[in-house]
Protein backbone atom coordinates (compact mmCIF):
# COMPACT_ATOMS: atom_id res chain seq x y z
CA UNK A 1 0.00 0.00 0.00
CA UNK A 2 1.12 3.58 -0.66
CA UNK A 3 1.40 5.88 2.37
CA UNK A 4 -0.17 8.86 0.58
CA UNK A 5 -3.37 9.95 2.38
CA UNK A 6 -6.68 9.50 0.55
CA UNK A 7 -7.95 12.55 -1.35
CA UNK A 8 -10.11 14.83 0.77
CA UNK A 9 -10.01 18.12 -1.14
CA UNK A 10 -11.88 19.18 -4.25
CA UNK A 11 -9.87 21.09 -6.82
CA UNK A 12 -11.40 24.40 -7.91
CA UNK A 13 -13.46 24.46 -11.09
CA UNK A 14 -12.91 27.60 -13.22
CA UNK A 15 -15.84 29.32 -14.87
CA UNK A 16 -16.88 27.83 -18.24
CA UNK A 17 -14.83 29.20 -21.10
CA UNK A 18 -11.97 30.33 -18.85
CA UNK A 19 -9.31 29.15 -21.29
CA UNK A 20 -6.51 26.59 -21.42
CA UNK A 21 -2.72 26.86 -21.51
CA UNK A 22 -0.95 24.07 -23.41
CA UNK A 23 2.70 23.62 -22.44
CA UNK A 24 5.21 21.63 -24.51
CA UNK A 25 8.96 21.13 -23.88
CA UNK A 26 10.74 20.88 -27.25
CA UNK A 27 14.19 19.59 -28.22
CA UNK A 28 15.17 18.26 -31.66
CA UNK A 29 11.62 17.47 -32.77
CA UNK A 30 11.73 18.62 -36.40
CA UNK A 31 9.76 15.60 -37.63
CA UNK A 32 7.01 15.90 -35.02
CA UNK A 33 6.60 19.50 -33.81
CA UNK A 34 4.32 20.93 -36.50
CA UNK A 35 1.85 18.03 -36.25
CA UNK A 36 1.84 18.18 -32.44
CA UNK A 37 1.08 21.91 -32.46
CA UNK A 38 -1.56 21.51 -35.17
CA UNK A 39 -3.31 18.87 -33.04
CA UNK A 40 -3.41 21.32 -30.12
CA UNK A 41 -4.77 24.18 -32.22
CA UNK A 42 -7.46 21.84 -33.58
CA UNK A 43 -8.81 21.03 -30.10
CA UNK A 44 -12.57 21.45 -29.97
CA UNK A 45 -13.59 23.22 -26.75
CA UNK A 46 -15.13 26.52 -25.71
CA UNK A 47 -12.71 29.21 -24.59
CA UNK A 48 -9.39 30.77 -25.51
CA UNK A 49 -6.16 28.83 -25.74
CA UNK A 50 -2.44 29.43 -25.88
CA UNK A 51 0.36 27.04 -26.80
CA UNK A 52 3.66 27.75 -25.05
CA UNK A 53 6.72 25.94 -26.40
CA UNK A 54 9.72 25.67 -24.07
CA UNK A 55 12.60 25.60 -26.55
CA UNK A 56 15.74 23.66 -25.75
CA UNK A 57 18.96 24.12 -27.77
CA UNK A 58 17.92 22.10 -30.83
CA UNK A 59 20.36 21.53 -33.68
CA UNK A 60 18.05 19.93 -36.26
CA UNK A 61 16.01 22.95 -37.33
CA UNK A 62 13.33 22.57 -34.65
CA UNK A 63 13.85 26.11 -33.32
CA UNK A 64 13.31 27.61 -36.77
CA UNK A 65 10.10 25.60 -37.18
CA UNK A 66 8.91 26.79 -33.76
CA UNK A 67 9.48 30.44 -34.72
CA UNK A 68 7.59 29.89 -37.98
CA UNK A 69 4.66 28.40 -36.05
CA UNK A 70 4.65 31.33 -33.63
CA UNK A 71 4.77 33.86 -36.48
CA UNK A 72 1.85 32.15 -38.22
CA UNK A 73 -0.45 32.00 -35.18
CA UNK A 74 -0.46 34.45 -32.26
CA UNK A 75 -1.73 31.70 -29.97
CA UNK A 76 1.69 29.99 -30.19
CA UNK A 77 4.29 31.55 -27.87
CA UNK A 78 7.90 30.66 -27.13
CA UNK A 79 10.02 30.58 -23.96
CA UNK A 80 13.67 29.60 -23.70
CA UNK A 81 14.82 26.44 -21.93
CA UNK A 82 18.60 26.59 -22.49
CA UNK A 83 19.50 23.62 -20.27
CA UNK A 84 16.87 21.42 -22.02
CA UNK A 85 15.63 20.04 -18.69
CA UNK A 86 11.99 19.02 -19.08
CA UNK A 87 10.75 20.11 -15.62
CA UNK A 88 12.51 23.48 -15.98
CA UNK A 89 10.92 24.01 -19.38
CA UNK A 90 7.49 23.01 -18.08
CA UNK A 91 7.71 25.41 -15.14
CA UNK A 92 8.80 28.26 -17.41
CA UNK A 93 5.95 27.60 -19.81
CA UNK A 94 3.41 27.35 -16.99
CA UNK A 95 4.59 30.62 -15.44
CA UNK A 96 4.24 32.30 -18.84
CA UNK A 97 0.65 31.06 -19.20
CA UNK A 98 -2.48 33.03 -18.45
CA UNK A 99 -5.24 30.42 -18.04
CA UNK A 100 -6.45 28.40 -15.00
CA UNK A 101 -6.11 24.98 -16.65
CA UNK A 102 -2.79 23.63 -17.91
CA UNK A 103 -2.48 20.80 -20.45
CA UNK A 104 0.91 19.17 -20.78
CA UNK A 105 1.72 18.07 -24.33
CA UNK A 106 4.73 16.16 -25.66
CA UNK A 107 6.13 16.99 -29.10
CA UNK A 108 6.10 13.22 -29.75
CA UNK A 109 2.36 13.15 -29.08
CA UNK A 110 -0.84 14.14 -30.86
CA UNK A 111 -4.13 14.84 -29.07
CA UNK A 112 -7.48 13.61 -30.35
CA UNK A 113 -9.70 16.56 -31.32
CA UNK A 114 -12.03 16.07 -28.35
CA UNK A 115 -9.29 15.41 -25.78
CA UNK A 116 -9.37 18.76 -24.00
CA UNK A 117 -13.16 19.09 -23.90
CA UNK A 118 -13.49 15.62 -22.42
CA UNK A 119 -10.74 16.30 -19.87
CA UNK A 120 -12.30 19.59 -18.78
CA UNK A 121 -15.69 17.93 -18.32
CA UNK A 122 -14.24 15.07 -16.28
CA UNK A 123 -12.11 17.41 -14.15
CA UNK A 124 -15.22 19.42 -13.29
CA UNK A 125 -17.28 16.29 -12.63
CA UNK A 126 -14.87 14.59 -10.23
CA UNK A 127 -13.20 17.80 -8.93
CA UNK A 128 -9.73 16.34 -9.61
CA UNK A 129 -6.52 18.37 -9.71
CA UNK A 130 -5.00 16.37 -12.56
CA UNK A 131 -6.36 13.94 -15.10
CA UNK A 132 -4.77 11.74 -17.74
CA UNK A 133 -5.80 9.07 -20.19
CA UNK A 134 -4.37 6.32 -22.35
CA UNK A 135 -1.04 6.51 -24.17
CA UNK A 136 -1.78 5.04 -27.60
CA UNK A 137 1.62 4.34 -29.14
CA UNK A 138 1.90 4.17 -32.92
CA UNK A 139 4.76 3.78 -35.39
CA UNK A 140 5.70 4.80 -38.92
CA UNK A 141 8.58 2.39 -39.52
CA UNK A 142 8.82 -1.37 -38.78
CA UNK A 143 11.06 -0.72 -35.78
CA UNK A 144 8.90 2.09 -34.40
CA UNK A 145 5.78 -0.04 -34.87
CA UNK A 146 7.44 -2.82 -32.88
CA UNK A 147 8.25 -0.37 -30.09
CA UNK A 148 4.65 0.85 -30.19
CA UNK A 149 3.37 -2.71 -29.82
CA UNK A 150 5.65 -3.14 -26.81
CA UNK A 151 4.40 0.12 -25.30
CA UNK A 152 0.79 -0.95 -25.77
CA UNK A 153 1.39 -4.36 -24.21
CA UNK A 154 0.93 -4.70 -20.43
CA UNK A 155 4.25 -6.59 -20.40
CA UNK A 156 6.20 -3.90 -22.22
CA UNK A 157 5.85 -1.04 -19.73
CA UNK A 158 4.61 -2.83 -16.68
CA UNK A 159 0.85 -2.51 -16.87
CA UNK A 160 0.35 1.08 -15.68
CA UNK A 161 -3.23 2.33 -16.07
CA UNK A 162 -2.38 4.67 -18.95
CA UNK A 163 -1.09 1.77 -21.05
CA UNK A 164 -4.50 0.23 -21.53
CA UNK A 165 -6.73 0.12 -18.44
CA UNK A 166 -10.46 0.45 -19.08
CA UNK A 167 -11.44 1.42 -15.54
CA UNK A 168 -11.98 5.08 -14.72
CA UNK A 169 -10.98 6.21 -11.27
CA UNK A 170 -8.27 7.55 -8.94
CA UNK A 171 -4.73 7.06 -10.23
CA UNK A 172 -1.16 7.10 -8.98
CA UNK A 173 -0.07 9.39 -11.79
CA UNK A 174 -1.35 10.76 -15.11
CA UNK A 175 0.13 10.54 -18.59
CA UNK A 176 0.95 14.11 -19.66
CA UNK A 177 -1.87 15.55 -17.57
CA UNK A 178 -4.60 18.21 -17.62
CA UNK A 179 -4.01 20.19 -14.42
CA UNK A 180 -5.51 23.01 -12.38
CA UNK A 181 -3.05 25.90 -12.31
CA UNK A 182 -3.95 26.87 -8.73
CA UNK A 183 -3.02 23.41 -7.45
CA UNK A 184 0.28 23.49 -9.36
CA UNK A 185 1.06 26.82 -7.72
CA UNK A 186 0.11 25.45 -4.31
CA UNK A 187 2.38 22.38 -4.48
CA UNK A 188 5.28 24.25 -6.12
CA UNK A 189 5.13 23.00 -9.71
CA UNK A 190 7.54 20.45 -11.13
CA UNK A 191 10.64 19.53 -9.13
CA UNK A 192 13.50 20.87 -11.26
CA UNK A 193 16.03 18.49 -9.67
CA UNK A 194 14.28 15.48 -11.29
CA UNK A 195 14.98 14.97 -15.00
CA UNK A 196 12.87 11.84 -15.53
CA UNK A 197 9.79 10.73 -13.63
CA UNK A 198 8.99 14.35 -12.82
CA UNK A 199 5.29 13.80 -13.53
CA UNK A 200 5.07 10.88 -11.07
CA UNK A 201 6.75 12.96 -8.35
CA UNK A 202 4.46 15.94 -9.00
CA UNK A 203 1.39 13.73 -8.72
CA UNK A 204 2.76 12.28 -5.50
CA UNK A 205 2.77 15.81 -4.02
CA UNK A 206 -0.67 16.56 -5.45
CA UNK A 207 -2.09 13.47 -3.77
CA UNK A 208 -0.19 14.21 -0.55
CA UNK A 209 -1.87 17.64 -0.52
CA UNK A 210 -5.22 15.83 -0.50
CA UNK A 211 -6.26 16.30 -4.14
CA UNK A 212 -7.40 13.66 -6.61
CA UNK A 213 -5.38 12.45 -9.58
CA UNK A 214 -7.76 10.82 -12.03
CA UNK A 215 -7.59 8.35 -14.93
CA UNK A 216 -10.17 8.51 -17.73
CA UNK A 217 -9.79 5.77 -20.38
CA UNK A 218 -11.90 7.81 -22.80
CA UNK A 219 -8.96 10.21 -23.14
CA UNK A 220 -6.43 9.04 -25.71
CA UNK A 221 -3.09 10.51 -26.80
CA UNK A 222 -1.16 9.24 -29.82
CA UNK A 223 2.52 8.81 -28.92
CA UNK A 224 5.37 8.26 -31.39
CA UNK A 225 8.19 6.23 -29.78
CA UNK A 226 11.92 6.55 -30.48
CA UNK A 227 12.89 5.67 -34.05
CA UNK A 228 16.09 3.67 -33.50
CA UNK A 229 17.39 0.92 -31.24
CA UNK A 230 20.21 3.08 -29.85
CA UNK A 231 17.83 5.93 -28.94
CA UNK A 232 15.40 3.47 -27.34
CA UNK A 233 18.15 1.93 -25.19
CA UNK A 234 19.42 5.36 -24.09
CA UNK A 235 15.91 6.51 -23.27
CA UNK A 236 15.11 3.50 -21.10
CA UNK A 237 18.48 3.51 -19.35
CA UNK A 238 17.97 7.15 -18.34
CA UNK A 239 14.39 6.49 -17.25
CA UNK A 240 15.46 3.50 -15.15
CA UNK A 241 18.28 5.49 -13.56
CA UNK A 242 15.88 8.21 -12.45
CA UNK A 243 13.39 5.65 -11.15
CA UNK A 244 16.21 4.27 -9.00
CA UNK A 245 16.81 7.82 -7.76
CA UNK A 246 13.10 8.20 -6.97
CA UNK A 247 13.17 4.96 -4.99
CA UNK A 248 16.13 6.35 -3.03
CA UNK A 249 14.09 9.47 -2.26
CA UNK A 250 10.60 8.05 -1.75
CA UNK A 251 11.01 4.35 -0.97
CA UNK A 252 7.85 2.25 -1.02
CA UNK A 253 5.72 5.08 -2.33
CA UNK A 254 6.97 3.69 -5.66
CA UNK A 255 4.84 0.90 -7.13
CA UNK A 256 6.15 -2.66 -6.91
CA UNK A 257 5.95 -2.96 -10.72
CA UNK A 258 9.02 -0.70 -10.99
CA UNK A 259 11.15 -3.45 -9.42
CA UNK A 260 10.48 -6.06 -12.13
CA UNK A 261 13.17 -4.93 -14.65
CA UNK A 262 16.01 -4.81 -12.07
CA UNK A 263 14.99 -8.26 -10.87
CA UNK A 264 15.24 -9.46 -14.47
CA UNK A 265 18.75 -7.98 -14.74
CA UNK A 266 19.80 -9.74 -11.51
CA UNK A 267 18.33 -13.01 -12.79
CA UNK A 268 20.32 -12.70 -16.02
CA UNK A 269 23.50 -11.91 -14.09
CA UNK A 270 22.97 -14.92 -11.83
CA UNK A 271 22.36 -17.21 -14.82
CA UNK A 272 25.59 -15.99 -16.47
CA UNK A 273 27.59 -16.64 -13.30
CA UNK A 274 26.11 -20.13 -12.95
CA UNK A 275 26.85 -20.92 -16.60
CA UNK A 276 30.50 -19.85 -16.20
CA UNK A 277 30.88 -21.96 -13.05
CA UNK A 278 29.33 -24.97 -14.80
CA UNK A 279 31.49 -24.60 -17.90
CA UNK A 280 34.67 -24.30 -15.85
CA UNK A 281 33.77 -27.30 -13.69
CA UNK A 282 33.50 -25.34 -10.46
CA UNK A 283 29.91 -26.53 -10.24
CA UNK A 284 29.40 -30.19 -11.05
CA UNK A 285 27.12 -33.06 -10.13
CA UNK A 286 24.28 -32.19 -7.79
CA UNK A 287 25.56 -28.64 -7.32
CA UNK A 288 25.45 -28.07 -11.08
CA UNK A 289 21.92 -29.49 -11.20
CA UNK A 290 20.75 -27.18 -8.42
CA UNK A 291 22.53 -24.26 -10.07
CA UNK A 292 20.54 -24.88 -13.25
CA UNK A 293 17.48 -23.57 -11.42
CA UNK A 294 18.93 -20.11 -12.13
CA UNK A 295 17.92 -20.62 -15.77
CA UNK A 296 14.22 -21.06 -14.95
CA UNK A 297 13.32 -17.32 -14.72
CA UNK A 298 15.21 -16.62 -17.96
CA UNK A 299 13.48 -19.51 -19.74
CA UNK A 300 10.11 -18.24 -18.49
CA UNK A 301 10.90 -14.71 -19.71
CA UNK A 302 11.96 -16.01 -23.15
CA UNK A 303 8.78 -18.07 -23.38
CA UNK A 304 6.77 -14.95 -22.56
CA UNK A 305 8.54 -13.06 -25.35
CA UNK A 306 7.66 -15.81 -27.80
CA UNK A 307 4.00 -15.71 -26.76
CA UNK A 308 3.84 -11.93 -27.13
CA UNK A 309 5.65 -11.89 -30.46
CA UNK A 310 3.50 -14.71 -31.85
CA UNK A 311 0.25 -13.12 -30.69
CA UNK A 312 -1.93 -10.60 -32.54
CA UNK A 313 0.14 -7.70 -31.12
CA UNK A 314 3.30 -9.16 -32.59
CA UNK A 315 2.64 -7.90 -36.10
CA UNK A 316 1.62 -9.46 -39.37
CA UNK A 317 4.88 -10.88 -40.73
CA UNK A 318 7.80 -12.73 -39.21
CA UNK A 319 10.00 -9.62 -39.36
CA UNK A 320 7.49 -7.71 -37.23
CA UNK A 321 7.36 -10.59 -34.77
CA UNK A 322 11.16 -10.74 -34.49
CA UNK A 323 11.36 -6.99 -33.96
CA UNK A 324 8.75 -7.23 -31.22
CA UNK A 325 10.66 -10.01 -29.47
CA UNK A 326 13.88 -7.97 -29.69
CA UNK A 327 12.40 -4.64 -28.61
CA UNK A 328 10.91 -5.75 -25.28
CA UNK A 329 14.21 -6.86 -23.65
CA UNK A 330 15.82 -3.77 -25.22
CA UNK A 331 13.45 -1.80 -23.00
CA UNK A 332 13.56 -3.97 -19.86
CA UNK A 333 17.28 -4.63 -19.53
CA UNK A 334 18.59 -1.04 -19.96
CA UNK A 335 15.82 0.16 -17.64
CA UNK A 336 16.81 -2.44 -15.04
CA UNK A 337 20.55 -1.68 -15.32
CA UNK A 338 19.80 2.03 -14.99
CA UNK A 339 17.54 1.41 -11.99
CA UNK A 340 20.24 -0.51 -10.13
CA UNK A 341 22.78 2.23 -10.83
CA UNK A 342 20.37 4.96 -9.79
CA UNK A 343 19.42 3.08 -6.63
CA UNK A 344 23.03 2.47 -5.59
CA UNK A 345 24.66 5.74 -6.68
CA UNK A 346 21.84 8.16 -7.46
CA UNK A 347 21.01 9.73 -10.82
CA UNK A 348 23.58 12.58 -10.51
CA UNK A 349 22.01 14.63 -13.29
CA UNK A 350 21.67 11.73 -15.77
CA UNK A 351 20.37 13.05 -19.11
CA UNK A 352 18.12 11.25 -21.59
CA UNK A 353 20.52 11.52 -24.54
CA UNK A 354 17.96 9.92 -26.87
CA UNK A 355 16.49 13.42 -27.20
CA UNK A 356 19.76 14.88 -28.43
CA UNK A 357 20.96 15.08 -32.01
CA UNK A 358 24.40 13.63 -32.67
CA UNK A 359 26.07 17.01 -32.62
CA UNK A 360 24.17 18.40 -29.64
CA UNK A 361 26.43 18.96 -26.60
CA UNK A 362 25.27 17.67 -23.25
CA UNK A 363 23.88 20.38 -20.96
Amino acid sequence: MHDTPPPTRDAPVPAPGSGVTFVMPVLNERAYLARAVAAVLAQQFDGPREVILALGPSTDGTTEIAHELAAADERVRLVDNPAADIPVGLNRAIRAGAHPTVVRVDAHSELDAGYTARALATLARVRAANIGGVMRAEGRTPFQRAVARAYNSPIGLGGGAYHGSRDEGPAESAYLGVMRRSVLDEVGGFDETIRRGEDWELNLRIRAAGYRVWFDPALAVTYWPRESWARLVRQFHATGTWRGELVRRFGRRNSLRFFAPPLLVLAVALAVVVAVLQLTGVLSGVAALIGSLAYVPIAAYLALLVVIAAGPAGGRGWRDRLWTAAVIPSMHLPWGVGFIGGLLRGAHGTVDTSRLARNTPLP
